[in-house]
């Protein structure tokens, strides 16, 4: 998306190959934008803050809410009127979370029953705010961001907890100015963005199955390069370690303002832990994988504060207890999170991913300690953003 509105030619490596971010890479071409892929690589035809046309049809966002919620901030600043989409469970996740902020900034923005896609975004002239998230979300956060690019004057962020700042270290890299300090982020807008070659870290989330895995499975060795260890990131790692997990990064360097390195895992007992405030927002996308985890751990897992989970691809508390109970693993819901007591035995069983990439890669994660063959129905849904993800498991397993 930045590229995309930075003057001149910008490469990027280690493009992913998921689903979600090549609807992103739909839409920027829709609204104009000449894009190629060769292999890993994209190429970026950037055009300028002002280089975006008007589409010919509706953009499809496809399953990625990222995608959705922060194209919104972008294409509410801009001469046209847009209508963007989503398949059938991106069409159930809320957006007045990031139309709340840009109608203050002056956007108008209509969506069906007044906050599911499609949304109908009107673009126009936008103002600068200060705004404070009601809830931790770097979605919301860069949505406001990119709105800011096209506003006078400086455009305000305050965080009630810090989020993932790959936005802010992506526009610094790209030529704007923006300030970070404690939880309060400042960007000047209408910068001159400058094309450049960057390199994708590769995905710490994804990472966390292998890293699960390795610590479920008897001996187990794994090295997982090229992962990106952004601090915003890195709660993953310091809960598991403090779990008493064997991890160990084995080298480390910064590229593009990303810290990336190798990172070494060990089969190892695991004590258990507690999952809650900051510490539930940091880690929402690794929850499931953290509850398998924790039924296989000594002390297991209580997982609070954790409410978000409800209105992911799925609602993540709900089927992650499904297939629990599937395989015989006790499992108590709350309304925000859930205990998983630990020392549980793993029976093989059916899961079913309900169309959710995570859920598809947890339980495969957890039927690596099953006791026979497991089935996971709607496997596929792991290609939204780990295509590779059962190719690699398979050689990882040595299968």
């Amino acid at each position: 998306m930045i590229a995309s509105l930075a003057e001149g030619t910008s490469r990027i490596s280690n493009f992913s190959t998921g689903a979600d971010c090549h609807s992103t890479l739909g839409c920027v071409q829709a609204l104009g934008i000449d894009a190629s892929e060769e292999g890993t690589t994209v190429t970026i035809h950037g055009k300028g803050l002002q280089g975006w046309s008007a589409p010919v049809g509706d953009l499809d966002a496809g399953n990625s809410g990222s995608t959705i919620r922060m194209m919104a901030g972008l294409l509410a600043a801009q001469p046209f009127t847009s209508r963007i989409f989503g398949d059938e469970s991106l069409s159930r996740r809320p957006m007045a979370r990031v139309m709340k902020p840009l109608a203050e900034m002056g956007a108008k923005i209509e969506a069906r029953d007044g906050q599911y896609p499609p949304l109908t975004i009107h673009g126009g002239a936008l103002h600068a705010i200060d705004y404070t998230l009601p809830v931790p979300s770097a979605q919301v956060k860069t949505c406001v961001l990119f709105g800011g690019l096209f506003a006078d004057g400086p455009t305000i962020v305050r965080e009630p907890v810090r989020s993932r700042d790959h936005t802010e270290i992506a526009l610094r890299e790209f030529g704007a100015e923006i300030q970070v300090k404690q939880r309060v982020i400042t960007l000047q807008g209408r910068p001159t963005l400058t094309g450049r070659d960057v390199v994708v870290p590769s995905d710490l989330s994804s990472a966390a199955f292998f890293l699960v895995a390795g610590l479920l499975v008897p001996g187990s060795n794994l090295v997982i390069q090229g992962v990106g260890l952004n601090p915003s990131r890195s709660a993953l790692l310091d809960f598991l370690l403090s779990t008493g997990a064997d991890i160990k990064v084995l080298k480390i360097e910064a590229v593009n303002g990303e810290p990336i390195g190798d990172i070494q895992v060990k089969h190892a007992p695991i004590r258990g832990g507690v999952i809650e405030k900051d510490m539930a927002a940091a880690l929402i996308d690794e929850i499931p994988v953290l509850a398998v985890l924790g039924a296989a751990s000594e002390e297991g897992l209580v997982v609070r504060d954790a409410a978000e989970l409800r209105i992911k691809e799925t609602d993540r508390i709900a089927t992650v207890a499904e297939n629990f109970k599937r395989m015989g693993i006790e499992i108590e819901v709350t309304p925000d999170g859930m205990r998983v007591p630990g020392k549980q035995k793993f029976r093989a069983a059916t899961f079913d991913s309900f169309g959710d990439h995570r859920i598809a890669m947890a339980f495969a994660v957890a039927a690596l300690r099953g006791d026979r063959e497991s089935v996971i129905e709607n496997s596929e849904a792991a290609s939204v953003s780990f295509p590779e993800f059962w190719g690699i498991l398979e050689k990882a397993a040595g299968l």
